[in-house]
């Protein structure tokens, strides 16, 4: 992704167009194709999860620590959304950085001024999923849910990865440490989804809306779920540039607290389509 096409819709954004009150449409008024940053996902049903159980798709892996929680990605389960659009990229430093420079927030992400995470371009790190939520608040739209976040990177297709089953390398996205550091958003245009959504299988693991509940996919609603209404862990999807293969399938699930600031936790914003 270009520079000039971030700033550019930055801009817009900074040029006082109305608020969309969280509603949004497949063009927004102000946009052009030049820079459209968000990708309309369709209304329709989709599987969700996966029909193998967390212990078959994670043998060797611990399950529990202080601090992260696997999910469990079974049942698969159908899903009815509505329609939404999606960042096709995640939330950058740079665009970060306007919001905190727009609204006066002081606190300072962690990893802010290390050079291995401050590039314009690369995702911005050391946030937390409080913060995510008002960064996409801010520009009158939210975090998405777990449900919204897979269909983005699946569709209707039952696929693995947003690419399709093929095996993960690295001409499709940054993991297993090969890069050291998260790369700028967009750089893996072989990886991104039927949708045009990039980086859902590495890059930055990402914040969605939805409270964890291990047991939640076994009554969770059909219609737009919106997670658990409480817990204690935020729910945390896709790989990261220090994953391995097997944690960046699109069915993935992990958790952690609400206040962790990670370097390979970033997020991106959805609005609804109406």
């Amino acid at each position: 992704m270009k520079i000039s096409h971030l700033m550019g819709w930055i801009v817009l954004g900074c040029l006082g167009l109305p608020p969309n009150n969280g509603v949004a449409s497949p063009h927004p008024a102000g946009f052009s194709p030049a820079v459209e940053r968000q990708a309309l996902i369709p209304a329709g049903s989709y599987e969700m999860g996966s029909r193998r159980s967390l212990r078959e798709l994670h043998p060797t892996t611990i399950f529990q620590t202080d601090r992260h929680m696997l999910g469990p990605e079974d049942p698969a389960h159908e899903v009815i959304l509505d329609a939404f659009t999606i960042d096709k990229y995640e939330v950058t430093h740079l665009e970060y950085k306007i919001f905190m420079d727009t609204t006066g927030y002081k606190t300072l992400p962690r990893f802010w001024d290390d050079p291995d995470y401050n590039h314009p371009d690369q995702p911005v790190v050391g946030i937390t999923w409080k913060e995510a939520q008002q960064y996409c608040r801010w520009r009158n739209q939210r975090l998405p849910t777990e449900a919204e976040w897979e269909k983005a990177g699946r569709g209707k297709r039952p696929v693995k990865y947003p690419w399709g089953n093929e095996a993960p390398d690295a001409t499709r996205l940054n993991y297993q440490n090969e890069v050291g550091k998260p790369s700028p958003v967009g750089s893996f245009t072989a990886g991104q989804s039927d949708y045009g959504v990039h980086d859902l299988s590495g890059n930055l693991s990402e914040w969605v809306q939805d409270w964890h509940d291990p047991e939640h996919y076994l009554f969770s609603p059909k219609k737009n779920p919106q997670g658990p209404k409480k817990g204690q862990y935020r729910v945390i999807r896709g790989g990261n540039w220090m994953n391995n293969a097997e944690d960046v399938r699109l069915t993935y699930r992990n958790a952690t607290v609400p206040k962790a600031r990670s370097r390979t936790l970033g997020f991106r914003c959805v609005a609804a389509v109406k």
